[in-house]
């Protein structure tokens, strides 16, 4: 019974330790293909500031603390935050709203475009835009989507 006792728990320990090693190279493999990542490709098509603004906090966290790309493409309703004219109000806890959270990110680098249907279905021109946001060219975003050193994120 003892001898019984024993492989059982030879056993037990063995796939204990194959458990572990097996996890420790799982987790090298996935640090490895995080720093194979590029960064974020964010599509905001929400008029919810607070999804704009999550969307916003996630890009920047994004570009400072990982120091990768974001990428964001306003389409829709959230078409609106690349207006000069368009005013959000800050939130809690930053103090911060989705607008002014927008123009950070483009001086920090963020490539931000503009839905090409946007404009043209809405009156007004380039000129209302935001400096830093251009308009989008569809075939570069689908291929930043597909892109798989970039995380896809849609609001």
């Amino acid at each position: 019974m003892k001898l019984i006792r024993n492989e059982m728990m030879t056993k037990f320990l063995k796939a204990l330790v194959v458990g572990a090693l097996l996890a420790s190279v799982s987790g090298l493999v996935e640090a490895k293909e995080t720093n194979l990542v590029d960064g974020l490709a964010v599509v905001i098509t929400s008029e919810n500031e607070q999804a704009q603004m999550m969307a916003m906090v996630l890009s920047l966290q994004t570009i400072k603390t990982h120091g990768k790309e974001a990428h964001i493409t306003l389409c829709g309703p959230a078409g609106n935050l690349a207006l000069r004219s368009t005013v959000t109000k800050p939130m809690k806890p930053m103090d911060a709203s989705p607008s002014m959270m927008l123009k950070k990110l483009i001086q920090l680098g963020a490539k931000v475009e503009l839905c090409p249907l946007y404009l043209p279905n809405k009156p007004g021109s380039d000129n209302a835009l935001i400096e830093g946001i251009t308009v989008a060219k569809p075939v570069e975003v689908a291929e930043r989507l597909l892109n798989s050193n970039f995380k896809n994120l849609t609001y």
